[in-house]
C-alpha cells in the first residue's frame, strides 16, 4: 500500500511517500480501504517526537489519528461489521496510521459513515468532534446559560466547539484574527475577540469556562477571565492541563476516550445539520510535508485533509 510515514522524528522534510506492508485484521479489528485522512497538530507533534511514549516507536511510522473509508475484511469475532460497509473513526488512544490507504482498527471504536456525510467530511469531523464534545460536554460540562470562552475560535476542533456549545444552549465567546471574524461568526460565536487588536484578558470577564486549543501564553492567561469556581480545559498544553495560579479556579485536561457510541454521535450532530461542517484544504498524501508546514504554522482556518481515493 501507499502511505505517507517516517523513518526518523524531525521536521517536515522527514515524511516520505512510498509503499509499506499491507496491515492485517487481527480478532475483533477491521482492515479499512482509506478514503479520506484529516491532520491535526497531534500528528506534526508526533512526526517531531514530542511524545514521551516515542522511546518505544519502531520506524517506519505512520502518522494520523482519523480516517473514513470503506471496510475490506473483517477478523475473526466481529459481527457487527462486514466488508463494504463505509465507517469512520478515530484509532485507538497511543496508536498511529491513518496516513495510508489501509489501516486496521478495533471494530468496536468505529462507526458505520451516515450517506450523508463524505468520506472528506467524516474523516475531517472524527477526531475534531470527539475532542470537542468530550471537552465541552464530558469534562467542563458546559450547562445552558453558562458563558465560554473557547480561544482560537477559526480551527477545526474550536469551530466544532463554538457550534455544540450554542447546541447546548451556552454564550460563547471566542477568539481569532481579524480574517477570520465573519468566518467564526457564521458558526455561531455570541462575541468575537481580535487577539491582535484586544487583550482578552481585560474583554473577556467572569466566563464560566474555557477551552482553550492554543497552548502556550495564551493558555495560562485564559485562567484570568474565569469567575470563582470556573474551569478551563485544555487540549494544546501536552498531557497535563497548566497549573493555575488562583486556588478558586480548575484546570483539566479531556481525556477524549474513543468509542463506537461517541463517533455515532459526531456523525448524528453532523448528519442532522447541528453542526456546520468547517472549510477543507485537500491534499494527497504525497503532500504530507507541505500539509504538515501548513498544520504547524497554526495560521489556517477549518481542516486540512488526506483524499486518498
Amino acid at each position: 500500500m501507499k502511505a505517507a510515514y517516517i523513518e526518523k522524528f524531525g521536521g517536515p522534510e522527514v515524511l516520505q511517500y512510498g509503499d509499506l506492508p499491507d496491515p492485517v485484521a487481527a480478532p475483533d479489528q477491521v482492515l479499512v480501504d482509506v478514503h479520506a485522512a484529516s491532520v491535526n497538530a497531534a500528528d506534526w507533534k508526533f512526526r517531531a517526537g514530542e511524545y514521551a511514549r516515542h522511546a518505544q516507536v519502531k520506524f517506519p511510522q505512520i502518522p494520523g489519528r482519523d480516517f473514513s473509508g470503506v471496510i475490506r475484511s473483517v477478523g475473526a469475532g466481529v459481527a457487527d461489521l462486514k466488508a463494504g460497509d463505509a465507517v469512520f473513526g478515530v484509532l485507538e488512544p497511543g496508536r498511529e496510521g491513518t496516513y495510508a490507504e489501509k489501516l486496521v482498527i478495533g471494530a468496536a471504536v468505529v462507526a458505520k459513515k451516515p450517506e450523508a456525510l463524505s468520506h472528506v467530511n467524516a474523516a475531517a469531523m472524527a477526531l475534531t468532534g470527539l475532542t470537542a464534545i468530550d471537552s465541552i460536554e464530558g469534562t467542563l460540562k458546559l450547562q445552558r446559560g453558562e458563558t465560554i470562552l473557547i480561544q482560537g475560535g477559526a480551527g477545526g476542533v474550536a469551530g466544532f466547539a463554538i457550534q455544540f456549545a450554542k447546541f447546548l444552549g451556552a454564550r460563547v465567546i471566542t477568539t481569532t484574527s481579524a480574517a477570520n471574524i465573519d468566518y467564526v461568526r457564521s458558526l455561531g460565536a455570541d462575541q468575537i475577540i481580535d487577539y491582535n487588536a484586544q487583550d482578552f484578558t481585560q474583554v473577556a470577564k467572569g466566563c464560566d469556562a474555557v477551552f482553550d486549543t492554543v497552548g502556550g501564553d495564551v493558555a495560562q492567561k485564559s485562567f484570568a477571565v474565569l469567575k470563582p469556581g470556573g474551569r478551563a480545559a485544555f487540549i494544546a498544553s501536552g498531557a497535563q492541563a497548566p497549573r493555575p495560579e488562583r486556588s478558586d479556579v480548575t484546570a483539566l485536561r479531556p481525556p477524549v476516550p474513543r468509542s463506537r457510541q461517541a463517533m455515532e454521535r459526531v456523525a448524528q450532530l453532523c448528519a442532522s445539520g447541528v453542526i456546520r461542517f468547517p472549510e477543507i484544504k485537500l491534499f494527497r498524501l504525497s503532500q504530507a510535508a507541505e500539509a504538515h508546514r501548513l498544520s504547524q504554522g497554526r495560521h489556517f482556518r477549518g481542516k486540512l485533509v488526506f483524499a486518498v481515493r
